[in-house]
């Protein structure tokens, strides 16, 4: 019978439940709607922000969001799933419950080539865990003979075999929903609110100017406009097109899991999508199953089906219940399993088919954001509405006139079609600016962003799993690293050995060792092993496992042993598993007759606490002394003192009638007192090159770096300093800790303690756990690497879990938020880099965006509050806008990041969003722009020298003039908000090609704008000293920007000051509506509460 229990990877998130009653708590308080975590946000904050948002076009907007509908769909379709699974298995227990005998299984007339089983058959068999049908194959052995399956040396890797077994049994993948076309968001960019009004306008200008001016010329306004408005959305689809592809891509590669088979006799990593029925599978603690399949054998196998039954327990696998589910998790044990069942033929393949797999979330930045957008496009549809009212009552009382002076409207003379374009025209360009003042492609950035620091992020061997997490990286104060592969190399190799105090780690020493511990040894090492040796006969030996188990077993291979000899000369009838935190693993050996051995592995010096006893080299027994555990101590720090980890090995003689029959060996505990010391091993895992000056650079960046091992006080410091962690001048007592120690101190003691520790030696997973709480209590912002299931909490408990791609577990990846590929510290640091360069070219790109859209907003409010018309018409603001949105997204957002990103202090959780810098810069330039080009809207025509031409020619070069200069003011300001804060704003700029590529296109296509469209934009040529002129101004914005740089700014966040001068803000926005935060009066006193927000 299946033993269950409560499941430790179900509760490892106790902290999810305190989000959501926290959030409820927070519910009817004032609360920052665009305030989110990082992690575990309940559904309901996520729908309060938003309800907040003002959204022109929200299936744009809320691309990269959750889907909240489509959440609560997937849960109802995963409960639907488990529940037709749980009917249809009670209904088999209570048919097999009725038949004393079932009938002998007919095999069908119709078998797949070669094989003796068919795809329903295995199919039926292992879903509805029909264990009466797989009795009736003749058990696992008879089913895998029928699949032509070794159970030992698994299939072979013949091509033409894996491909008869894929056409046979069908392939590992399950159908996914197909990407959205180009066609689809061409669709969906169209859908903005205010370009739909603009096509609308467009279309009764196109009307009305046909009908009055003939087709000929009377096409142009309306023409013009539906023209600029089809650019936009083709730009606006291509851009989020190719990022659609991009996140399609990296979704891929998060599903691409690599597991281990045995193929041939030797085990091999291939992916999860190349596995077919028939292979045998080697599970341990942490994987996740693979495909559906039957236990060929194991230990203590214990399996988490939560995600397929929804219960949290986890179930005890044997040769009684020996059915396996695709998408479970091991929680603990290991075993091997032969696969019979893929893809769709799987309960998850079902369930992955049935539900789409789209990972969409929002980030804390990417909503911040919307707020930024929505308080400005408030800012900007107040402008607009101000601007339609002034325009429409100029135009009405007669104050409006035309180049030529004459009057546009004069009551009972202008004929209703002139009247009605009139009105058309102002509405057109009111529209127009708020297509400029709500900035939709602002919270977009941060997708852009994100999907090409993500593709950038791969190449420096990083996976990122949750977007958020390149965005928190960035303000990462302190990275809680293991040491073991990360800072390590991961080849170990054993470079010494004692048994007794005889050293034998060279292959030369292994004649000195008696025969019955040199049996005794390799019994152990052999048996007491998750790893495996293959031994071709013509060739290398090939050692696999985890590197300490390789490092021990190729010890084992120089002392003459022979893997499968000596494995087969005993039966291993119970194990006791390695965790982290026991720090050892054991198995019991029954050697024939009434002889039991049990073994045991592990940390040196727990293993020493265990042994009554030692034996020496030549076989002799001796009581474990104090003087001899003194000198074994010895050894261990010597060892631990050149950096070795020190690994014990020891056995105890046991009867098998003591052993518990085998229902109950399941609950046995293996004997762990009395044991006989046989070696103490130090193997040697040299520090990764090039971690020192990556730990370097971690310390300059200030994100100070924490080692948190396994090891030994001595080993750990040795390693921390070898890879500049600790310095010679750092007081020891200080900072390093042991974990027991750590854990023994109570929360105020740790928080205390914790600033100071640099190595946390002999550490558990909970130790670590502890470590990361009491950090985040002190304010950091915490990253932590982890490769073991019981990393898991941890892993999620830290601000950025960083998961490692080679050795970690599936558990501790899915429980992560990064994963380092490569298992190495200085891709951490990358990770690091590119947090602060997402961060950086957001605020870059926020610069850019708010100066345009300042200067756009007083230019236009000005000229139309005193002149009754606008410098700057509908097409000119679309073109406008499509520098600022999307071009200015796609060249400031994927600046490559640089050295100077690491020489600044961590970005803090609350800093500003715009500080104080950006504040100035954007000013300077916004106030140049407005000052030069209203001074030429009201005396452009003398300042130019225009005296020669007729007022109405005069007026077109002026306001070519103001549109040309205005956009070539954006362009040389591109430069500027590259580097808002250093001097040299070309550094790197080379680098670029994409930022350079924009600015080349940009300016090419204002040339062609003004010299050949002039009919579509209400534009003329212009002389090339006009050219010039136009160049020298927008120039003046670089010499502008140098010397700004020099005015000092104040270190308080401008938010801080302005909460100075006005203590009684929150009185006057700060309470919400008793009916809610959706209605039209909570959103119009959130815009006011948004002015203090957009300084966030």
């Amino acid at each position: 019978m299946e033993r269950t229990e409560a499941s430790p990877l179900r509760e490892q998130h106790p902290e999810e439940s305190d989000d959501r009653r926290g959030d409820q708590e927070t519910a009817g308080a004032e609360v920052d709607p665009f305030d989110i975590p990082p992690k575990g946000a309940s559904i309901e904050r996520l729908r309060r922000w938003r309800q907040a948002v003002l959204v022109l076009n929200a299936s744009r907007r809320f691309r990269y969001t959750l889907d909240l509908k489509q959440e609560e769909e997937k849960e109802r379709i995963r409960r639907k799933l488990r529940a037709h699974a749980q009917v249809i298995r009670a209904a088999l227990l209570f048919k097999e419950a009725g038949e004393r005998h079932a009938p002998k299984t007919e095999l069908p007339a119709v078998l797949p080539r070669g094989y003796g089983i068919g795809v329903e058959q295995l199919t039926s068999m292992t879903r509805d865990h029909n264990y009466s049908a797989l009795q009736d194959y003749g058990g696992v052995k008879g089913v895998a003979n029928l699949l032509k399956t070794n159970v030992d040396g698994g299939i072979t890797e013949d091509d033409a075999d894996i491909i008869s077994r894929r056409n046979a049994f069908g392939s590992n993948t399950y159908p996914r929903k197909k990407g959205k076309s180009f066609w689809g968001f061409l669709w969906e960019a169209s859908q903005d609110l205010t370009l739909i009004i603009l096509m609308v306008a467009a279309a009764l200008s196109l009307g009305l100017g046909i009908k009055t001016e003939g087709i000929k010329e009377g096409w142009y306004d309306g023409g013009s406009i539906a023209f600029a408005v089809c650019l936009v959305i083709v730009v606006t689809a291509i851009s989020d097109y190719k990022q659609s592809l991009q996140f399609r891509h990296l979704n891929e590669e998060k599903q691409n899991i690599h597991i281990e088979v045995i193929r041939n006799g030797k085990r091999i990593n291939i992916s999860i999508f190349e596995l077919v029925v028939g292979d045998v599978v080697p599970l341990k603690i942490g994987d996740q199953v693979p495909a559906d399949g039957l236990l060929i054998s194991g230990q203590s196998l214990a399996i988490d089906e939560s995600s397929m039954t929804g219960e949290s327990k986890i179930v005890y696998k044997d040769p009684k219940s020996p059915f396996l589910m695709s998408g479970c998790k091991v929680a603990d044990g290991y075993g091997i399993m032969l696969v019979t069942a893929v893809g769709m033929n799987t309960e998850w393949g079902l369930l992955m088919a049935t539900i789409s797999e789209d990972n969409n979330e929002e980030t804390p930045l990417q909503v911040r954001l919307n707020g930024v957008a929505t308080m400005i496009g408030m800012v900007g549809l107040a402008v607009a509405g101000a601007v339609l009212v002034v325009l429409l009552a100029r135009y009405f009382t007669g104050k409006t006139t035309n180049a030529d002076g004459t009057v546009q409207y004069i009551k009972g003379q202008t004929s209703v079609k002139s009247a009605i374009d009139g009105v058309i025209k102002i509405f057109t360009v009111a529209v127009t600016i708020v297509v400029v003042a709500v900035p939709e492609g602002l919270p977009l950035a941060v997708t852009l962003t994100l999907a090409y620091s993500m593709r950038k992020m791969m190449a420096d061997k990083a996976l990122v799993r949750r977007l958020s997490a390149c965005e928190t990286m960035g303000s990462a104060t302190t990275i809680c690293s293991d040491k073991t592969g990360t800072l390590t190399l991961n080849q170990m190799t054993v470079v010494e050995a004692y048994v007794g105090e005889k050293n034998i780690a060279g292959a030369s020493n292994a004649g000195s060792l008696s025969p019955t511990v040199n049996s005794l040894l390799l019994e152990g090492i052999a048996q007491n092993s998750t790893g495996s040796v293959y031994e071709p006969e013509n060739a290398a030996v090939e050692i696999t496992g985890s590197p300490t188990e390789k490092a021990i077993l190729a010890w084992g291979v120089e002392l003459k042993m022979r893997f499968n000899e000596v494995r087969s000369k005993s039966v291993i009838i119970h194990a006791s598993p390695f965790n982290s935190e026991k720090k050892r693993g054991g198995v019991a050996l029954h050697l024939g007759g009434s002889d039991v051995h049990v073994h045991w592995k592990g940390a040196a010096e727990i293993i020493l606490d265990l042994c009554t006893s030692w034996m020496d080299a030549s076989g002799s027994k001796h009581d474990m002394t104090p003087h001899a555990v003194e000198k074994f101590q010895k050894q261990i720090e010597a060892m631990a003192a050149k950096s070795l980890r020190c690994v014990a090995l020891a056995y105890k003689p046991f009867d098998l009638k003591e052993v518990p029959n085998e229902e109950q060996r399941v609950n046995w505990s293996l004997p762990e007192d009395d044991l006989i010391l046989l070696a103490i091993v130090g193997m040697k895992d040299p520090c990764r090159p090039g971690v020192k000056d990556a730990v370097l650079l971690c310390t300059n960046a200030g994100v100070k770096v924490r080692m948190v091992t396994g090891d030994n006080l001595q080993t750990a410091k040795a390693i921390a300093l070898e890879c500049g962690i600790l310095s010679e001048n750092d007081k020891v007592d200080e900072v390093i800790i042991e974990g027991k120690v750590f854990r023994a101190l109570n929360d105020d003691e740790k928080e205390q303690k914790v600033e100071k520790i640099k190595v946390m030696a002999r550490s558990s997973p909970n130790d670590k756990l502890q470590l990361v709480k009491a950090l985040k209590k002190r304010g950091h912002v915490v990253a932590v690497t982890g490769d073991g299931t019981n990393d898991a909490p941890a892993l999620h408990e830290a601000d950025i879990g960083l998961a490692m791609g080679i050795q970690g577990t599936e558990v501790a990846k899915e429980s992560s938020d990064i994963i380092i590929l490569d298992d190495n510290f200085s891709s951490v640091v990358k990770v690091v880099r590119w947090g602060r360069s997402v961060y950086a070219n957001i605020q870059k790109f926020i610069q850019f965006q708010l100066t345009v859209n300042v200067a756009a907003l007083i230019i236009n409010v000005v000229a139309a509050v005193s002149s009754g018309n606008v410098p700057l018409n509908a097409v000119q603001l679309l073109w406008v806008n499509l520098i600022m949105d999307t071009l200015g997204a796609l060249a400031l957002a994927t600046e490559p990041p640089t050295d100077s990103l690491m020489k600044r202090s961590p970005v803090g959780r609350r800093e500003p969003l715009i500080t104080n810098i950006m504040w100035r810069n954007l000013l300077i330039q916004a106030f140049y722009q407005v000052a030069v080009l209203l001074t030429l809207n009201f005396n452009g025509r003398s300042l130019l020298q225009l005296g020669n031409y007729s007022a109405a020619k005069a007026n077109e070069i002026k306001n070519t003039f103001i549109f040309n200069t205005f956009v070539l003011c954006q362009v040389f300001n591109e430069f500027n908000a590259r580097k808002p804060e250093e001097l040299n704003i070309f550094e790197g700029v080379t680098k670029n090609h994409l930022f350079v590529g924009i600015i080349g296109v940009t300016v090419m296509l204002q040339a062609l704008i003004i010299e050949f469209l002039g009919k579509f934009t209400s534009t003329v040529k212009l002389s090339w000293q006009l050219w010039l002129v136009s160049i020298g101004i927008a120039f003046v914005s670089w010499p502008l920007a140098f010397l700004g740089k020099f005015i000092p700014v104040p270190q308080t966040p401008l938010k801080d000051l302005i909460c100075k001068c006005c203590p009684q803000r929150k009185k006057a926005t700060g309470q919400r509506d008793e009916a809610g935060n959706s209605n039209l009066s909570y959103m119009i006193r959130f815009g006011l509460g948004s002015l203090f927000k957009l300084v966030q």
